[in-house]
């Protein structure tokens, strides 16, 4: 995007309620939504034609939100045009955010052999550490609805400025912290906190120190090398009384934002060799390219990839067994919150 130019519109476009549409999006070049009960938007004149079929074919449904699936629908069909940014946050990569830009009309296609709500969509930055974003955009990427345009702090500027491989400029204003609605998912946008926070205090090789940690919870022995060139390696594990037993494990861990590529992942295979292990762990904050990530399919039972999300559910699941020094630098406590899911969509 050149400087001067009007920084495209930015619309936050969901593919499935559990992303389960993710792939196929990826992969056909298409922005894809669910909403099967309604047919091809464009046999609808208006946004009332539309929410009139809604109630006709979902008699049951509340009001409040057929009017809310009209909007998403209508704002997808009509709202977005070529040339707009497209935001996929990733479920099925939950560290990750795919960026994408429009390329045509809305089209009602053939999909795997169903019709479905389709935009032609060049998947510009297919995967994007969410940590790239402050947390003022994750909290509007955080949003319930399936389509929903972003607006909030200068957000088409700062993501023009992602794109263009740029830090996330942020926004200065004292409307930063903005109320957090019904809308947004509250346990997303602790969860984005918690990740900025990682991010922020366990940089470079303090970062495999807290995988390490992990292992350690998870009843391996192990030893991390000192910061510096490390053979391949930054931590060896192994299980026993003295780290001895199978199943042993090497470990690649990089801090980095940007996505690794498959000469790390055959640098680790390599590696392993070498040091005879049974198993390999590779760790990317930045998160994994598709290739690597196909190639990864083939040694599943052989190396595992970590990005940002994987790190943090594993920090969930061992929190409690974590080394105390850890929990210190990493305060975190359980909260329970209401589960709301009136909006809507899939």
């Amino acid at each position: 995007m050149n400087e001067g130019k009007t920084a495209a519109r930015i619309w936050l476009v969901r593919a499935g309620r559990h992303g389960e549409d993710e792939e196929t999006a990826l992969s056909s070049g298409v922005a894809i939504i669910g909403f099967r009960e309604i047919d091809d938007l464009g046999n609808y004149a208006s946004i009332k034609d539309l929410l009139g079929a809604l109630k006709k074919r979902l008699p049951t449904d509340p009001d409040k939100r057929l009017e809310n699936i009209s909007r998403q629908l209508w704002s997808f069909k009509d709202g977005i045009k070529a040339g707009d940014i497209i935001i996929l946050p990733l479920k099925t990569q939950p560290g990750q955010i795919a960026i994408g830009r429009v390329k045509g009309p809305y089209a009602f296609s053939m999909i795997l052999d169903e019709k479905r709500h389709v935009r032609a969509v060049d998947w510009i930055r297919p995967t994007f550490p969410r940590s790239t974003f402050k947390q003022d955009l994750l909290y509007s990427l955080g949003a319930f609805l399936t389509v929903c345009r972003i607006t909030r702090n200068n957000a088409e500027e700062r993501i023009a400025a992602i794109i263009n491989r740029k830090p996330d400029p942020g926004f200065k204003e004292k409307e930063t912290q903005e109320k957090i609605d019904e809308h947004i998912d509250i346990a997303q946008a602790a969860h984005d906190e918690i990740v900025a926070y990682i991010r922020a205090n366990f940089q470079g090789h303090d970062l495999a120190r807290l995988v390490e940690a992990v292992l350690k919870a998870e009843g391996f022995i192990t030893q991390r090398s000192v910061p510096g060139p490390d053979g391949g390696a930054d931590i060896l594990a192994g299980k026993g009384p003295f780290g001895l037993d199978a199943p042993t494990l090497c470990v690649q861990v990089k801090a980095t934002e940007t996505s690794s590529d498959v000469n790390v992942y055959r640098a680790l295979h390599g590696t392993m060799m070498g040091f005879n292990a049974h198993q390999g762990l590779l760790v990317c904050w930045g998160g994994f390219t598709q290739p690597v990530r196909n190639e990864a399919r083939q040694q599943m039972f052989k190396i595992r990839l970590w990005d940002q999300g994987d790190l943090v559910q594993a920090i969930y699941r061992t929190y409690d067994r974590l080394d105390p020094e850890i929990q210190a630098e990493l305060p975190l406590k359980p909260i329970l919150a209401l589960v709301r899911e009136e909006n809507e969509g899939d």
